[in-house]
């Protein structure tokens, strides 16, 4: 594996987009911690300069223009390209808020964070990409942005009706098919992965997997090879139904 390949993750510093990092740092890419504090992402690079891995952090906040920019310019004077984006971070703010509870101000800023900052971030980072010889984009989505699975009463995900962050997910996987027709005749590659109900900071650890099996579709859809799938939604199991 050509060892010089270079990963960005926002919301890198710690969780799903942490153990990502570790395990794609151990494979032997480089790897850039997107954090919106400079201080949480040296202490997450320093963690991972302890397994020997070669990581760099990148002050980066998804909903700050400015700050997107920034960072596209200094992976430019850095690399000149960029071989994975990986557009983990996120938040969740309702709680267990019936829809016709939600406050217009916490939609607005649940889609601020999960949708308008991966289009952000993956519109300003495609130039780099595209010097890639095969850029990968994996964005983080949930089975809860599933309509299909949402609509059926059977389904273990029908009761958990947070409108705000699960349409937000949604609305993830849309942006992932309409980048993928776009870059359909390009060797980059997008898509949405699943990595399951997992203990983090954005559950309160409420979550039963743990982050070591979260990361690992998302390391699978970050190192597909040229024939790989691109549009889709996957978790471990394979193909979620949108």
């Amino acid at each position: 594996m050509n060892k010089s390949k270079i990963v960005l993750i926002t919301g890198g510093n710690k969780g799903i987009g942490f153990e990502t990092a570790r395990q794609l740092g151990n494979m032997g890419y480089e790897i850039l911690i997107g954090a919106r504090s400079e201080n949480k992402g040296h202490e997450a690079v320093t963690l991972l300069e302890k397994e020997k891995i070669k990581a760099k952090t990148v002050v980066l906040d998804v909903t700050n223009p400015s700050s997107v920019l920034s960072a596209v310019e200094w992976i430019e004077q850095e690399y000149g390209l960029l071989d994975i984006l990986i557009n983990n971070a996120g938040v969740f703010f309702e709680e267990n808020t019936p829809p016709s509870e939600l406050e217009l101000s916490v939609l607005k800023s649940t889609y601020e964070t999960n949708v308008f900052g991966v289009f952000s971030v993956t519109k300003a980072m495609l130039p780099l990409l595209r010097n890639s010889s095969a850029g990968r984009i994996v964005n983080l989505s949930s089975a809860l942005g599933s309509l299909t699975l949402n609509s059926d009463s059977t389904s273990e995900f029908y009761n958990a009706n947070s409108l705000a962050y699960n349409s937000s997910k949604t609305a993830v996987n849309a942006l992932t098919v309409s980048f993928a027709k776009e870059l359909s005749d390009s060797p980059i590659k997008i898509n949405s992965v699943c990595p399951g109900f997992t203990a983090t900071d954005l559950n309160g650890n409420s979550g039963y997997r743990s982050v070591e099996q979260a990361a690992s579709i998302v390391v699978e859809l970050a190192t597909i090879i040229s024939d790989g799938p691109t549009g889709g939604f996957f978790d471990e199991r394979g193909v979620v139904a949108w």
